[in-house]
């Protein structure tokens, strides 16, 4: 109890709300991006569409050279972001370490507020969790691109005699997880973008009011109000409700199987 008392008093009023105003600003935004529908449907959402879709082409495809090398590009992608998490969070582990001299150089600053040692700590620690999760976020992405790899492999190839209902079952899988581990990947990213708006805090929680805001205003004119969405949906591409929204089988062929 003393801890945590010391901590909260190591905090004013001030700061609490700019903490508090950054966590419920990346909750809601990432709850936008993905349940909106309609004409607020995310950029995310409609590739998530077209995730489906690619899943349904291996179908028709006999040979899925190209397919692989898509997946291994996520994965390759994946794999830069969960490296560069652990750099981050080694640079920010550093931080710690000459804390003195950085809060003397942040005192002289136009809007900077004079903290205290253990301020200090405690805000490095909370960037610190942030790249932790985004770490984790991209980690897990990794696997499941693995685990798309692995679901390209079993759909049954064109002419194998496989059912339709196999077939069906098979992409849905593929879908399924190709879209997952596109959701986990974005989640690491957004991770990624709101630890800039952080950074506005060590400085003063009038920072971190402005930088919160211009990072949710920035990523949501590219998930709502970006030119790529706009051509996606004037090109009349966007299966944009999500076809995994709706089952791949109808209720007759789910009960055949």
């Amino acid at each position: 109890m003393n801890d945590l008392s010391a901590g909260s008093a190591a905090f004013s009023h001030l700061d609490l709300g700019a903490l508090l105003y950054f966590i419920v600003a990346w909750v809601a935004y990432g709850l936008s991006v993905g349940r909106l529908r309609g004409r607020m449907v995310s950029l995310s959402q409609i590739m998530n569409g077209h995730r489906a879709n690619w899943a349904r082409q291996v179908i028709g495809r006999d040979n899925r050279v190209v397919d692989t090398q898509i997946n291994a590009s996520l994965q390759n992608g994946t794999a830069f972001f969960a490296s560069t998490s652990l750099i981050a969070l080694g640079s920010v582990l550093t931080l710690s370490r000459s804390g003195d001299d950085v809060l003397n150089l942040f005192a002289t600053l136009p809007f900077g507020t004079v903290a205290n040692r253990l301020t200090w700590e405690l805000k490095v620690a909370g960037l610190a969790l942030i790249f932790v999760y985004a770490f984790f976020k991209f980690a897990w992405a990794y696997r499941l691109f693995n685990y798309t790899a692995i679901l390209l492999g079993a759909v049954p190839p064109k002419g194998s005699g496989a059912s339709d209902t196999e077939m069906l079952r098979a992409v849905r899988r593929l879908a399924a997880m190709n879209v997952s581990a596109g959701r986990h990947f974005a989640r690491g990213q957004r991770a990624f973008f709101f630890a800039l708006a952080y950074l506005g805090w060590f400085i003063s929680p009038y920072i971190l009011f402005v930088s919160t805001t211009a990072v949710v205003i920035i990523m949501w004119r590219r998930q709502f109000a970006s030119e790529i969405r706009k051509a996606l949906l004037e090109a009349g591409e966007g299966p944009h409700e999500g076809p995994l929204d709706a089952p791949l089988l109808s209720p007759a062929e789910e009960a055949r199987t």
